[in-house]
């Protein structure tokens, strides 16, 4: 395909990609097949994967924060469970970490919400950090023994603990957040700042990312029907975020602000890398 498809036409569709449009409309932008612009978004994410993997390593983070962006497969999980479809389908939750100081992503993972997949993404992390860190993330039960068999006691670690009122009404309870009621730190492992628990970063994080790839926006047509197409277009949006956009905060990328790197990279620059 690299031999077919012209080199400025490959860039244009994978910055399209990583700027939240989606693939038809790419295909009614550049001309080029949607079948094209799939298979190339997936080999440039998959080759996005590799990098990211090489590329984070030795971080020095002192503090990291985690948290879980929901996406699905096809179908929500709900229906999958309903038509007996496959393990693939269904949702999806990706694991993502951030440094709050030079904003990078270390880390991510697409699984199973469960302890399995949370251990699993932990593990790599904390094989990527060279210190000691204060950790944070949400209530979710299976991190504390996760965190635990991973980071052993080398890491403070706290929860932030949030209560939510529900509304009444049906129709608001699937088109409107709940609203907070309390919120609540606590110490799980190590002495961590209680000033620093906090998961205001990731869930910033979170968001930059849906409003980046289209598959994760909510309420569209533009969900993937292949899980190995969304881990792809995860990977492509993450190193792209790192490495290519310029963070406003920052004045440069977050890879630069963590010493990953000392150019801004352009698409042409991941194109030619992947």
């Amino acid at each position: 395909m690299a031999n077919i498809l012209p080199k400025a036409k490959q860039v244009q569709i994978i910055a399209a990609l990583a700027e939240c449009n989606s693939i038809r409309s790419i295909e009614r932008q550049t001309g080029v097949h949607r079948d094209t612009i799939m298979r190339l978004g997936v080999r440039v994410g998959e080759a996005c994967q590799a990098l990211l993997d090489e590329k984070m390593r030795g971080l020095t983070s002192n503090r990291i924060e985690i948290d879980e962006l929901w996406g699905f497969i096809r179908m929500k999980e709900k229906t999958a469970n309903a038509s007996l479809a496959s393990l693939d389908y269904g949702d999806v939750w990706t694991f993502l970490a951030i440094d709050p100081q030079t904003k990078v992503i270390p880390a991510f993972l697409v699984g199973k919400r469960d302890l399995f997949h949370a251990v699993t993404f932990l593990d790599d992390l904390a094989g990527r950090l060279t210190n000691r860190v204060q950790l944070s993330s949400d209530a979710m039960q299976a991190y504390p023994e996760a965190v635990a068999r991973t980071f052993g006691g080398a890491v403070d670690y706290g929860q932030i603990v949030k209560r939510y009122s529900q509304p009444v009404q049906e129709d608001q309870r699937r088109y409107s957040p709940a609203g907070l009621v309390t919120i609540r730190k606590q110490v799980i492992i190590g002495q961590p700042d209680d000033e620093k628990i906090c998961t205001s970063y990731i869930e910033r994080s979170n968001l930059t990312l849906r409003n980046h790839c289209k598959r994760l926006a909510r309420l569209t047509l533009a969900f993937s029907k292949k899980l190995e197409n969304f881990k792809a277009a995860i990977a492509l949006n993450i190193f792209y975020y790192n490495f290519v956009k310029t963070h406003t905060t920052l004045r440069c990328t977050p890879a630069m602000e963590a010493g990953l790197t000392e150019t801004h990279w352009t698409t042409e620059n991941l194109v030619d890398a992947a």
